[in-house]
């Protein structure tokens, strides 16, 4: 299995961050974080693009299980899924916007190829 960055938060709330910055990615295409956390949304949600690909209800219930809204999800198996049917991984990007000015937390934008 592969090794998880940590993120500085307990498993908990580090699960339920990247639940909610997937599902959000998944929802708009497109999302603005930090540049570790983008990278770890990133595995997380072409790993959901690859279940969505499949399209039966085993993958359906997977991605259930993870994506905190239904209609994400059914957005993710009717419209996104098809449109990477002939794509094998590298379904998203990550693009570095440089430090934040608040903290000069490095930041990326992650969206959809």
């Amino acid at each position: 299995m592969a090794k998880q960055r940590k993120l500085g938060l307990p498993t908990d709330q580090r699960r339920a961050m990247l639940r909610s910055l997937v599902t959000s990615f998944l929802k708009t295409g497109k999302i603005e974080t930090t540049v570790t956390r983008a990278k770890e949304t990133k595995r997380i949600a072409e790993k959901m693009i690859t279940l969505a690909k499949k399209g039966d209800l085993h993958s359906r219930r997977q991605v259930l299980a993870f994506v905190l809204e239904k209609e994400v999800v059914e957005q993710l198996f009717e419209t996104t899924a098809p449109k990477y049917a002939d794509r094998n991984g590298g379904y998203t990007r990550i693009i570095r916007k440089g430090p934040r000015r608040g903290d000069g937390a490095e930041v990326a934008i992650l969206e959809l190829v």
